[in-house]
């Protein structure tokens, strides 16, 4: 090889490394004599690259600190199914009393928004239009009654003349058909006395349930008519109370089972399901399906004592249809969702979390019933799940965790 060919593999290795390429391999293709030489040069000069050591395996929670959680116990107890709903509260009976007579209102004897009693007074009818048609039937019946005693004197004559050939049995006949008649209208009168006196009782509006009152919709002084449909004041019945709420036609069966062994317990809540109000029975089983929603009426009564339930009031409402037995019942903040379906971090003894994967029977707002899955005694996270991984070290928050 002359001067110029090394000179050529000088050339070609500093263009190729200026253009950071690979020069030996130019110069196997352009000068293969020069090649081994090629091959040292660029080693001497370039050096071999280093390979890059293996990165070391990941680790769970490495380089970070335990997880804060808090953990309840999974425990057995008796957990009663219930089907959930909303519904409304209603008076347990409701009568808007009207007048049943015509004439002035005297007296409005109550305060909207009383209790009254069944009895008491309501409102006062000018009552002398009616004492007077009393007085008149009264007056009526003493009128008869003193015409019939003279035609029974009559009747007494004419039956001892008849004996003695002094009278016709026609006069008697007559005289006597006279006494049946006066009998007859005698009790005519009486019951003209007892209308009289009915009407008059009508003028005495009293209450005919005990409840509470509303707005007043008649004043002292108003002329009212029994033909009119507007009341004097409508009363509410709200001790009892009823409250009325639907449920999935499916649940019919499971409904009917438990009415048939007793009355199921009812609790109704605010309509947030924050607080309990009032906990009854289940009265009344709708008779029929609504064929537009698919669901089936169903009443219940409250004793309502506190007046926590008032008409019109939306409620959140939870039938006990069934109850299961030894269920494994955790806090329903316990239950993840993921890709995968649901599942739970237990903490073992280590304090490392393990995800399981579980199986829900019954689910409510506040527990679920792990039918699959978990074990009794098993810690599970109730609060801090987003931040863990399976493995990962977590510290115990003792005052926010229940039964560990």
């Amino acid at each position: 090889m002359g001067v110029r060919g090394y000179v050529g593999i000088v050339a070609i290795l500093a263009a190729g490394a200026a253009a950071a390429s690979y020069a030996p391999d130019s110069v196997d293709k352009l000068f293969p004599p020069a090649s081994g030489l090629a091959h040292r040069l660029h080693d001497a000069v370039f050096g071999r690259k280093s390979q890059p050591a293996p990165a070391p395996a990941p680790q769970a929670n490495s380089g970070r600190p335990a997880a804060l959680v808090s953990v309840a116990v999974a425990k057995r107890q008796d957990y009663p199914v219930t089907i959930e709903s909303l519904g409304q509260a209603q008076a347990y009976n409701t009568v808007t009393v009207r007048t049943r007579v015509d004439g002035e209102v005297q007296k409005i004897a109550f305060d909207e928004g009383q209790i009254v009693k069944a009895g008491d007074l309501i409102a006062q009818i000018d009552p002398r239009p009616f004492q007077a048609t009393l007085d008149q039937a009264k007056a009526k019946q003493a009128q008869d009654q003193a015409t019939l005693a003279n035609a029974k004197l009559d009747l007494q004559r004419y039956s001892t003349l008849a004996k003695q050939n002094f009278a016709t049995q026609q006069q008697l006949d007559t005289q006597s058909a006279l006494v049946s008649q006066l009998i007859a209208q005698t009790a005519a009168d009486a019951a003209a006395i007892d209308s009289a006196q009915v009407q008059l009782d009508y003028t005495r509006i009293t209450a005919p349930l005990t409840g509470r009152t509303g707005f007043r919709l008649v004043d002292q002084g108003n002329i009212v008519n029994a033909s009119q449909q507007t009341g004097i004041v409508t009363i509410a019945q709200l001790q009892p109370i009823a409250v009325v709420f639907t449920a999935p036609q499916d649940d019919l069966p499971r409904i009917n089972a438990a009415m048939a062994h007793g009355e199921p317990k009812v609790e109704v809540r605010t309509s947030d399901g924050a607080k309990l109000l009032a906990t009854g029975k289940l009265i009344v089983v709708d008779n029929q399906v609504d064929l537009a929603s698919g669901s089936i009426r169903l009443k219940a009564e409250f004793e309502n004592t506190d007046n926590a339930l008032w008409p019109g009031l939306a409620v959140a409402t939870s039938l006990t249809v069934d109850v299961d037995k030894d269920a494994l019942v955790v806090p329903t903040v316990a239950i993840q969702h993921g890709p995968q379906g649901l599942f739970v971090y237990v903490v073992d003894d280590q304090n490392r979390a393990a995800m399981r994967p579980v199986t829900i029977a019954h689910q409510d707002v506040n527990q679920a019933v792990i039918e699959k899955g978990a074990h009794e005694g098993d810690r599970v996270v109730t609060t801090g799940a987003y931040v863990l991984q399976p493995g990962d070290r977590v510290s115990i928050d003792a005052n926010a965790s229940s039964g560990s």
